[in-house]
């Protein structure tokens, strides 16, 4: 097959060894890999979204609990 193609016998090895280690590392459960620049964009924007969200709750919980316990707040103070 190598000859057919015009492969080098030794370049086809070293692939087909690359090629199973590859998949032994996968199906260990190895499967970090590289995202893409628009992905990163993605999940980075996403990630600033979520944050500003856990933020917003988080102050208006604080406002909730004291508004609750008598702590002054008013409706002015939002």
């Amino acid at each position: 097959m190598c000859r057919k193609e015009g492969i080098n016998p030794n370049l086809y090895y070293r692939w087909s060894k690359d090629f199973l280690e590859a998949g032994k590392k996968r199906l260990s459960g190895d499967t970090v890999r590289e995202a893409n620049t628009d992905e990163v964009v993605d999940l980075k924007r996403e990630n600033s979204d979520l944050k500003q969200a856990v933020a917003e709750l988080y102050l208006r919980n604080d406002w909730l609990k004291k508004s609750l316990t008598g702590q002054g707040v008013t409706l002015d103070d939002e």
